[in-house]
């Protein structure tokens, strides 16, 4: 374990009041260890939004280096009409 050191905050009395009710309930042996461990929940978000974030960053490289044709919108629109007309006819005669 990390040799810990001191450290002084404050804190708004609401969430003064949580940390000791929290202690007192036996959740946790102290106030420090209540803050400790709200310390570290606040580490893994912030490491799991950064991962996020890498993920995004990847997925939007991975589409701007697309060798695929671009297509604008109104391209886009008429071959998803064009492709849902052909499926629902594929539909229509199946049901036959």
């Amino acid at each position: 374990m990390a040799v810990a050191e001191k450290l002084s905050v404050e804190l708004p009395a609401d969430m003064l009041r949580t940390i000791r009710e929290r202690v007192e309930a036996g959740e946790f042996g102290s106030e420090s260890e209540a803050l400790q461990e709200a310390v570290r929940a606040w580490q893994r978000e912030r490491e799991d939004h950064e991962k996020q974030l890498e993920e995004i960053r990847a997925k939007i490289d991975r589409s701007l280096n697309d060798p695929r044709p671009s297509l604008t919108s109104e391209e886009m629109r008429a071959r998803m009409e064009r492709f849902m007309s052909e499926r629902r006819a594929g539909q229509g005669d199946a049901t036959r």
